[in-house]
């Protein structure tokens, strides 16, 4: 190991040296915060929060030895959240691990979108909708946040559902609290509503459709190590323009919709209002009710699907969401 003993102090090694030592190789390694990181790794290991890091003295023998598995983990770019176990999103934490897609901070943004639509509602009409779930960060948050909704967490990937059931065990208690409630839904997003399947009920019910879905064109290679290497590759690649997923998200939606519904679903920084039909909001835009799409909804074919169509930008300046309302 490479710790560097303070001499002044009897030899021992106080958490001030680990986390200059830690700091120094992550950002030899090329980790993008490498600060956040140590900071976070030696917290975890000797059981405080990051922020009461300060509070602390002298780190023991045993915890330098944990340390340096978590450092030599996350310097060849295991992500740290399946290090941790864990990843914080809005008002909640996550367990996370291989097999789920990890919860970004830009998707904060398109759940706040969603959580705001839901409250202006009476509580009888809080019926929402998260497609493509993976972890259920979507679902939990807008069940958490949002009084007497009932949320549904679709997710196709058995890995992925795995990891959501146990969130909803672990975020049973907040929503108890708030009188809401999340059921997880194993089912393809692009089917979910459609005869026989298990949201074919709730056909014309739902206020709000939230998804994260897919959007990584097939062709193209993530550069992070973190997501290349860890991430589940159905969580982020979708067809050959990256839009395979959205279109079976925006129809289900169609489906799901309720006269005002709202569907909010997030898209790379390249597929904004700018890139036309190649973008969300072009796509959005674009759907009209075909002859299945009509006899489902009962509605004319010919007619536009989405209308108030809107793209949003992240806090970086980014388009990061598209948001659309039934047309009437």
């Amino acid at each position: 190991m490479s710790w560097e003993i303070d001499q002044t102090i009897g030899g021992r090694v106080t958490v001030r040296d680990v986390l200059i030592d830690a700091e120094r190789r992550l950002v030899a390694a090329g980790v993008p915060s490498p600060n956040f990181d140590a900071a976070q790794i030696i917290a975890f290991t000797l059981g405080v929060a990051r922020n009461r890091l300060i509070l602390q003295d002298v780190v023991t023998p045993e915890q330098r030895v944990r340390v340096e598995q978590f450092l030599t983990k996350r310097i060849s770019r295991v992500p740290l959240q399946h290090l941790l176990g864990v990843a914080a999103f809005r008002h909640i934490e996550l367990q996370v691990g291989p097999g789920v897609f990890i919860p970004r901070p830009e998707t904060e943004l398109v759940v706040e979108a969603g959580i705001r639509e839901l409250r202006e509602l009476p509580a009888a009409d809080r019926v929402a909708v998260d497609l493509c779930a993976g972890s259920g960060a979507i679902a939990f948050s807008l069940g958490v946040e949002v009084e007497d909704a009932m949320v549904f967490a679709v997710e196709v990937d058995p890995d992925a559902v795995r990891w959501t059931r146990l969130n909803l065990l672990a975020q049973e208690p907040a929503l108890i609290a708030v009188r809401s409630r999340v059921d997880v839904v194993h089912d393809d997003a692009a089917s979910v509503a459609d005869a026989g399947h298990s949201l074919a009920r709730l056909a014309g019910q739902v206020s709000v459709i939230v998804s994260n879905p897919p959007y990584i064109p097939v062709h193209m290679i993530p550069r992070e190590p973190e997501v290349r290497d860890y991430e589940p590759k159905m969580a982020l690649v979708a067809g050959a323009d990256g839009l395979d997923v959205v279109r079976g998200v925006l129809r289900t939606a169609a489906i799901l919709r309720k006269p005002g519904g709202r569907v909010v679903v997030e898209h790379a920084d390249v597929q904004g209002a700018d890139a036309g039909l190649k973008g969300v909001a072009g796509l959005t835009e674009s759907l009209v009710i075909d002859e299945e799409l009509g006899l489902i909804t009962n509605c004319p074919t010919g007619k536009p699907v989405w209308g108030e169509v809107v793209d949003r930008s992240d806090l970086n300046g980014l388009p990061r969401f598209t948001i659309a309302r039934r047309a009437s």
